[in-house]
């Protein structure tokens, strides 16, 4: 699968989505401040999430090829604000320094061994910019102030989750279907559902315009960042344009095949 976007990019942008992150967090009037967009956590809950996630990523790309996560457990998250935003930048600059040390190529465990997403550092690098970025804009939706993702990480990140997230071998318990997204800024991509599991490909720019070369039981139009949106859950399908039958959509939310 093509990529959007280089290592050295992956990087850069996780470092630019750590700093909007903390600068969300820091706008805040409190860390007990509620998520909209997660609605169980307040914004101390969210950055403790992301800060432990980062450390245990780190432990896990710097272990090289393995067949678990490393097992380690994440400094504790101190409870006020300045202390726990120099905590979470440590995460950040442990998993950025553990993926330049390793580069782009090297082997190391992931969640998503069937998927069509290598078990690479680089393929770490991707999934954790879209972490990055998603969580961003849950501090911003929580202080009011939220933003689009900009087109360079949104449109990795709809092929990103597609390849990752979505494709497996496991088999699709309903009737076979096939599934297109179309970002606005022009790319498409084919999900194939059926009893092998889900499969995915790019599709020829053409598709946008309505060009496929065969229909699609379901299609979803929107921005690049509306459709990563939709993928993790923060807005629903009336935000997007469907044509087909949006029956399917229900049942990829619900779908939780074994990675």
């Amino acid at each position: 699968m093509e990529k959007t976007l280089e290592f050295a990019d992956l990087l850069r942008l996780m470092d630019e989505r750590a700093t909007a992150f903390q600068a969300a967090v820091a706008a805040a009037s409190s860390l007990d401040v509620r998520v909209p967009t997660c609605p169980e956590w307040t914004l101390f809950d969210l950055v403790q999430h992301l800060g432990d996630g980062r450390h245990k990523w780190a432990a896990t790309v710097a272990a090289g090829p393995a067949d678990a996560p490393a097992a380690v457990s994440a400094p504790v998250a101190p409870r006020e604000r300045e202390a726990l935003l120099a905590w979470f930048a440590a995460s950040v600059r442990e998993l950025l320094d553990a993926l330049r040390e390793a580069g782009p190529d090297r082997g190391c465990w992931t969640w998503w061994g069937p998927s069509q997403s290598p078990q690479t550092s680089g393929a770490v690098a991707r999934h954790q910019l879209q972490q990055l970025a998603v969580h961003t804009y849950d501090a911003q939706v929580a202080v009011g102030a939220p933003q689009p993702l900009s087109v360079e990480v949104a449109l990795d990140g709809v092929d990103e989750f597609l390849t990752t997230c979505c494709a497996t071998t496991a088999p699709w318990p309903h009737k076979p279907a096939v599934v297109d997204y179309h970002a606005a800024e022009g790319h498409s991509w084919r999900v194939w559902l059926s009893a092998d599991g889900a499969r995915v490909a790019r599709l020829p720019r053409s598709a946008a315009a309505g060009e496929s070369p065969e229909p699609a039981d379901v299609a979803a139009w929107g921005t690049a960042s509306e459709l990563v949106m939709f993928f993790y859950g923060r807005i629903t399908t009336k935000s997007l344009r469907i044509e087909g039958d949006p029956g399917i959509f229900d049942q990829l939310i619900a779908w939780e095949p074994e990675m």
